[in-house]
């Protein structure tokens, strides 16, 4: 794991870590440009899941970066990566199943979420996260559940439209769940120097 701890706190590395991650919030947010166009403006900050949960991400790195921990941003982060990265990795994979096929954007969203969720936890060992903010982050992403599934601002994937009730209670609980791994990973595991 020695290996590893090198790569992760590599300064060229954080770098190409840090456009990466700028980049696909970038796309991320012109995304949902089209479901943006039409939310109420109240609901519009918590419409966008991926691109804010790199972004979140992206406040992380650069962080790293200058030295610091930004501990809040930390836990929305790791919550929000792990819960949207795997969210979108199962509901591409439940169009497959749905459509029997998925265009290459589909099984690119895949990989891109998949290293999302990833990303968040490799770096937990560094971030310097307490309970209270994991609250907070908690109630955020809880929050953002109830927008999504009681106010219906939830992300659209047309083929699964007659899902929306069971991707809701799937949703809420793999909220629960993200909150439990930062639980995790940022208060039983040993923290690392970076």
């Amino acid at each position: 794991m020695i290996w590893l701890h090198a790569i992760l706190k590599n300064r060229l590395f954080l770098w190409m870590l840090l456009i990466i991650n700028i980049f696909g919030t970038i796309y991320g947010y012109i995304w949902y440009d089209s479901q943006l166009r039409v939310t109420p403006l109240e609901f519009k900050i918590f419409v966008p899941d991926s691109p804010t949960a790199s972004l979140f991400f992206c406040f992380i790195i650069l962080a790293f970066l200058l030295g610091r921990n930004w501990p809040i941003f930390e836990a929305l982060g790791i919550i929000t990566l792990f819960k949207y990265g795997i969210w979108a990795v199962v509901m591409n994979l439940l169009t497959l199943r749905v459509n029997g096929y998925l265009p290459w954007e589909g099984y690119m969203l895949m990989a891109s979420h998949g290293a999302m969720a990833v990303q968040g936890v490799l770096y937990s060992g560094y971030y310097r996260v307490k309970i209270w903010h994991i609250v907070v982050a908690s109630i955020w992403t809880l929050h953002n559940d109830v927008i999504d599934y009681v106010f219906m601002h939830y992300p659209v994937y047309p083929s699964l439209a007659l899902f929306v009730k069971e991707i809701g209670y799937f949703t809420f609980w793999l909220s629960l769940a993200s909150i439990l791994i930062c639980y995790i990973f940022t208060q039983r595991t040993r923290r690392l120097e970076l």
